[in-house]
């Protein structure tokens, strides 16, 4: 049981879009709390909400109607560049997609968070490469993406939005496109973060193997929360 205070709350969200003369209702009023420290899993289909609930959770999106709260702080209350900077401090993502760039070498890329929020470059080196130690790519620091396995790619996009020290880490399909065997390992490492760094984790995954390892798991469909 986590008696945890809540870090994260949402609050009747509701999203649509417009399609044609009428809207796409792709939330239907969904309210969630996350806990300091909580490892959570979303589960449903593909077109269920759960990846349009995540992006507007991580402030990536904004619902048409609802409520977001982090730490008693109301999130949709704040500007896109107050949004901006508080989301680079306090969230960390990972996709389905690496999204590394490609000019960038592993340790340029993980860095790149901490110069966006300004930190000095010898700095945001010490800390990319600190993680990417961490993350068993020690030797791979200088390669390029195109000469990393799937399963470095995404262990790299894992160091970068860590790199910042986050208190939640959403997650949205991170090993809907790695082998069965790359993929446990990566799902490994999420909980071994989510210990060491006393990270809140929030996965959004169709793999009910993958979600019945977390202590708490939602279902999901058609929009609202299902039984």
């Amino acid at each position: 049981m986590n008696d945890n205070p809540v870090f994260l709350r949402a609050v009747d969200i509701h999203k649509s879009y417009a399609q044609g003369a009428g809207q796409l209702e792709i939330l239907r009023g969904v309210s969630l709390e996350i806990k300091q420290g909580e490892a959570l899993a979303i589960l449903g289909s593909s077109g269920a909400g759960k990846s349009t609930l995540l992006q507007i959770m991580g402030t990536l999106d904004r619902p048409n109607r609802g409520e977001l709260f982090c730490e008693g702080r109301d999130l949709l209350a704040m500007g896109d560049e107050e949004l901006s900077r508080f989301r680079n401090s306090e969230m960390g993502f990972v996709f389905q997609f690496h999204h590394l760039l490609g000019e960038f070498s592993a340790v340029e890329n993980v860095m790149i968070p901490c110069r966006v929020a300004g930190e000095p470059l010898r700095a945001a080196r010490e800390k990319a490469l600190h993680l990417l130690e961490f993350m068993g790519l020690a030797d791979r620091a200088e390669h390029y993406p195109s000469q990393l396995s799937g399963g470095e790619l995404q262990r790299v996009a894992i160091a970068r939005a860590l790199v910042r020290h986050p208190k939640i880490l959403f997650a949205d399909e991170p090993t809907g496109n790695l082998d069965s065997a790359t993929s446990a390992k990566i799902q490994d490492l999420f909980f071994r973060l989510k210990e060491d760094m006393k990270l809140a984790l929030v996965v959004v995954t169709h793999d009910l193997a993958f979600a019945t390892r977390f202590p708490k798991v939602y279902r999901m469909k058609d929009g609202l929360w299902h039984s």
